[in-house]
């Protein structure tokens, strides 16, 4: 069955409510966005990022009045500023780089989590996002700029390669650094824009180098691609950045860019739900999104005569996996600037079939038709809980796909044009 594209009224509604995860869920006090809405969550530092990038798209659609943005952009930037920095196991932070989960309200380091490049780099995004686009000569407003500004310079990238060409993953003080490093074609494109443009601690060029260099090309369903199984690998930093029309080395030699990669895995995120290979119950041309997302697990069930392994919060992939039937309609709605003609009747169909998938912050995390199916409804098992990872890239990617009044903002960044051409971006509204 086809399904009509959703329509502008529906989408205003969604771009809204999926906001006012960051407008209620914040702690005012320090401007920390918990990681879920499950009582005693942290706060996750991408969360806090994605929050201060939708506050731009708040003002501008009426959402928050700017002095009501301001105000909480400015909170959080503060905490930042004065919080610990050090290598004391319940600091916030050291060497620039902050904990991935901080406890909302102290914000001090919980569950011994590691010390972040990739969740740092998202908040660090999030920061200058709100210093270029609140450029009045107030005095608010001109502390928001400095502050985001000092925060982005205390960043010591050259200590996060750790004697290395490609960034760490990360660092715990009771054991150094881990043993992984950001390669791959993963989500790490911001993180490597945003420390090669760093005016104090820049990376190499040899470290982007060292990241291309472990891409996997790849033809899966007729689309030649750059791989990456995880849909919101082919967002997030899209959402920050207008990559159409732009090239880097691997690029030019492969004539595409990253904007016509992520439209490619879209579709062929479409075929594989299509095509459902492991016969999971709900799976169709309308419903896909297969990403890192709340699951039903860990548990295992036979379902339909199949012994069936389901994950809890994990990066799902497609074709090769993980997948367990989980489908998450955020990652859809997070991919309308590169294939709206199929999304759109993806989030009509989420709308109509799935209804028990949307409430007060529009999207929940997931759903799994194929776990406890049946006498559950459609949709099977649903999340819990609404996610900041989720939340963020929908408002954003929502108004880049509307008015491409987020993109445009990014472009006057200047941390954001340096580290593209320091990677060797070069073409279209770069060059422009």
């Amino acid at each position: 069955m086809n399904y009509p594209p959703l329509g502008q009224k529906e989408l205003d509604q969604l771009q809204r409510d999926t906001f006012s995860y960051f407008a209620r869920e914040t702690n005012p006090a320090n401007g920390l966005v918990p990681d879920n809405t499950r009582t005693g969550a942290p706060s996750s530092i991408t969360a806090v990022g994605l929050g201060l990038s939708a506050y731009t798209v708040a003002v501008e659609r009426g959402y928050v009045g700017r002095a009501e943005a301001v105000e909480r952009v400015l909170t959080t930037l503060r905490f930042f500023a004065g919080s610990p920095q050090s290598e004391e196991p319940d600091a916030t932070g050291y060497n620039g780089f902050y904990y991935h989960f901080l406890d909302v309200g102290s914000g001090r380091r919980v569950w011994q989590c590691e010390l972040s490049t990739i969740d740092t780099a998202f908040l660090l995004a999030g920061m200058l996002a709100a210093a270029t686009y609140f450029d009045r000569d107030t005095t608010e407003e001109q502390e928001i700029r400095s502050l985001a500004d000092a925060l982005y310079r205390r960043a010591n990238w050259q200590w996060a390669l750790n004697g290395g060409l490609a960034v760490s993953h990360g660092w715990r003080p009771e054991k150094g650094f881990l043993k992984y490093r950001w390669t791959g074609y993963n989500e790490a494109l911001l993180l490597y824009v945003l420390g090669l443009a760093s005016p104090t601690y820049p990376l190499p060029p040899q470290s982007y180098q060292a990241w291309t260099e472990t891409y996997r090309w790849r033809t899966i369903y007729g689309y030649d691609y750059l791989y990456a199984g995880p849909l919101f690998i082919h967002q997030i930093s899209h959402a920050w950045i207008d990559f159409r029309g732009i090239q880097d080395d691997f690029m030019r030699a492969k004539g595409s860019d990253y904007f016509e990669n992520s439209r490619r895995a879209t579709y062929i995120q479409q075929q594989y739900a299509t095509r459902n290979p492991r016969h999971f119950r709900g799976y169709n041309k309308h419903c896909w999104g297969i990403t890192a997302s709340d699951g039903p697990g860990p548990a295992t069930h036979t379902v339909d005569g199949v012994e069936r392994r389901f994950y809890d919060y994990m990066a799902r992939g497609v074709p090769y996996g993980p997948d367990d039937g989980t489908i998450a309609p955020w990652a859809a709605a997070a991919s309308l600037p590169f294939a709206p003609e199929i999304v759109l009747p993806a989030l009509r169909y989420f709308d109509e079939v799935h209804r028990e998938m949307t409430s007060e912050y529009g999207f929940k995390c997931s759903f799994n038709p194929t776990f406890a199916a049946d006498g559950t409804g459609a949709s099977g098992w649903v999340s819990k809980g609404y996610y900041g990872l989720d939340q963020g890239p929908v408002v954003l990617m929502m108004e880049n796909y509307r008015t491409g009044f987020f993109w445009q903002l990014m472009r006057r960044c200047p941390a954001i044009s340096r580290g593209l051409r320091r990677a060797g971006f070069r073409g279209g509204w770069l060059d422009g």
